[in-house]
């Protein structure tokens, strides 16, 4: 049997303890979150799909989390001046970006200069919805199905379309139309969806192509017609239009999404309770028949499960958005 002799601490070792007890003690603990309001970046002028967004789920968020949310519109360049701010600033889950195609998937890349890497400088925190674009036609171009659209295109040698502007969804899908149809269209960019929609009563243009959110009135007036709509399946705000992929196009499937964003590197537990709250609120049965109204479809889940769904679009449109050599 070893002999083992027993030491008294010494007065060194003492002090030493107590010291490291000391520091522990005085290290400051995180507040729990939220400790102040929270900000969420819209990266849209006020009064759009995202904005009505952001506020339907923010005033819920809110209560959800006990602290007032305030809604902070910072439009341009793409989506990249508030996409910039939201990567810029502190990882504590105080400001966020209610994220869609424009400042991630879209924007970053028709930049000369890329501003941030939607992947790497940004925590993707939750999923909202999702809202497809919708292909139309003034009626009297004709044109009744992207059938049609391919086989005038073909036959005009160059169609026109237009969309709210450059970089914008309708802008990239159209262009992706383009090249997988191998057909010849012209982009024409508006300032809007809303001058886009005069010139496409009037027949100045024969196709347009935006989100459907605000062109149910005028197929219900017959003053537009629906081709199709760029989602995997019917919108529930359209249910007569057909899908593209009912035409057998699935590389023409496109949703712009809605999500929560933040910094890179937000504390796991923040991410968690952001979340949660998130999907609560989307569960909500008042939520979800004012998000439909919008023409967004809810789709809670996890971080992991919405990041990868980011990361997918991001590989899929970064080469299309580079190689169309917008300047915004």
């Amino acid at each position: 049997m070893t002999d083992r002799t027993m030491h008294s601490p010494s007065r060194r070792d003492c002090l030493r303890l107590a010291a490291g007890g000391a520091a522990a003690l005085a290290l400051p603990a995180r507040a729990a979150y939220p400790e102040k309001a929270i900000t969420i970046v819209v990266t849209f002028a006020a009064g759009g799909a995202s904005d009505i967004v952001a506020r339907v789920i923010g005033e819920q968020l809110g209560k959800k989390l006990g602290q007032a949310v305030i809604i902070d519109n910072k439009p341009g360049a793409g989506g990249s001046i508030g996409g910039t701010a939201v990567a810029r600033a502190a990882a504590d889950g105080h400001t966020l970006m209610l994220s869609n195609s424009t400042p991630i998937s879209i924007g970053p890349f028709a930049l000369e200069k890329q501003p941030y890497d939607p992947i790497a400088d940004f925590t993707h925190i939750a999923s909202i919805g999702s809202a497809p674009c919708v292909v139309m036609a003034n009626p009297a171009a004709g044109i009744n199905t992207i059938v049609d659209l391919e086989n005038t295109a073909r036959k005009a040698g160059n169609l026109q379309f237009g969309s709210g502007g450059p970089a914008s969804i309708g802008h990239i899908w159209g262009e992706l139309m383009v090249r997988t149809l191998g057909v010849k269209m012209s982009h024409v960019p508006y300032r809007g969806g809303a001058p886009m929609t005069t010139d496409l009563i009037a027949g100045l243009i024969p196709v347009g192509i935006d989100v459907v959110t605000a062109y149910v009135p005028y197929f219900k007036s017959g003053q537009l017609r629906p081709l199709a709509v760029t989602s995997a399946q019917r919108s529930p705000l359209v249910p007569d239009v057909p899908s593209v992929l009912e035409f057998g196009q699935r590389k023409l499937v496109l949703d712009n999404f809605f999500g929560l964003t933040g910094p890179a590197k937000l504390p796991a537990d923040v991410v968690a309770r952001l979340n949660t709250a998130v999907n609560e609120v989307l569960a909500q049965a008042d939520i979800k028949k004012r998000l439909l109204e919008l023409g967004v479809t809810e789709t809670p889940g996890t971080p992991a499960a919405f990041t990868g769904f980011v990361r997918e679009q991001v590989a899929a449109l970064q080469p299309l958005v580079k190689s169309i050599r917008v300047t915004l």
